[in-house]
């Protein structure tokens, strides 16, 4: 009898919750979707393979990753208080927002660097992130195509560094709004990053990700161009760490893997989990 009581209690909040995500994707439609008709790199159906799958995926990691993150985030946050230098502490609190933000988005993307490319070196989590690389058609939606393990994965690689530098204090008495922000900006970065769109930049791509430069992160054009970009806004960080590939001109002409995994979102679900 209580636990049905819980569930109508939290009912309200699960719908909530769903009618949010629906006003954020029809924000979101009606931004990309006239974009990718005008601006189209590959011309693509609305209504693409795979495309429900992808909607489906868009509600699950809009929920799950952020109830499974609560406790390693938490513990991460407690543990790091012991040792990371008070001083330190005070002096991250201190800083204007946005120096704190532009930080922590800085020392931030450098740990999800690593977990992203440790996604692609590892066997064990390939089997994760393959989901996300598995789509063979690119579009804003591909965003959230991911097995939500990968997404909590390497968001707590991204966090490490923050909270080990004191630009994110979850611990303390405020609500820590650079955490926030940082979800926030990262997340409709890769929407944008995802998009089937032909724009390029310029000199501007050395400093900010775009369409191009994350599309060769997909490209299954061949050994010579797979594994590369890892970065998810800043591509110097690839320059850095010698992962960085990005031409002039040319555009991917293939994406996804060679062994493709199956369109059932359970079976993608229990994929990294099957024994070979």
């Amino acid at each position: 009898m209580e636990t049905l009581q819980q569930i109508q209690q939290q009912l309200p909040l699960f719908v909530i919750d769903i009618i949010r995500l629906c006003i954020w994707l029809f924000i979101l439609a009606l931004i990309f979707i006239p974009l990718e008709r005008l601006c189209a790199l590959h011309r693509q159906k609305i209504c693409r393979k795979g495309i429900f799958l992808d909607l489906s995926y868009y509600f699950l990691n809009s929920l799950l990753p952020a109830q499974l993150l609560i406790l390693p985030m938490a513990s991460l946050a407690w543990y790091l208080q012991f040792i990371v230098p008070s001083e330190l502490q005070q002096w991250a609190g201190h800083l204007p927002l946005l120096a704190r933000l532009m930080l922590a988005m800085v020392v931030g993307e450098i740990g999800a660097y690593w977990g992203h490319r440790w996604m692609h070196q590892f066997p064990l989590l390939w089997r994760f992130h393959a989901i996300h690389h598995n789509a063979e058609e690119i579009d804003w939606l591909v965003n959230t195509h991911a097995h939500p393990f990968d997404l909590v994965f390497t968001r707590l690689c991204g966090f490490v560094p923050m909270y080990l530098f004191g630009l994110a204090q979850p611990m303390a008495n405020a609500m820590d709004t650079v955490s926030l922000l940082v979800i926030l900006i990262g997340t409709i970065w890769g929407f944008f990053i995802h998009a089937n769109i032909r724009w390029r930049f310029g000199l501007l791509e050395l400093f900010i990700a775009t369409p191009a430069f994350h599309h060769w992160h997909h490209a299954n054009d061949g050994p010579d161009v797979t594994n590369k970009n890892f970065a998810a806004m800043l591509p110097w960080v690839d320059k850095i760490f010698g992962t960085y590939y990005l031409p002039s001109i040319a555009w991917p002409t293939k994406y996804g893997i060679d062994k493709p995994i199956s369109s059932s979102l359970t079976r993608q679900l229990v994929y990294p989990f099957m024994l070979k």
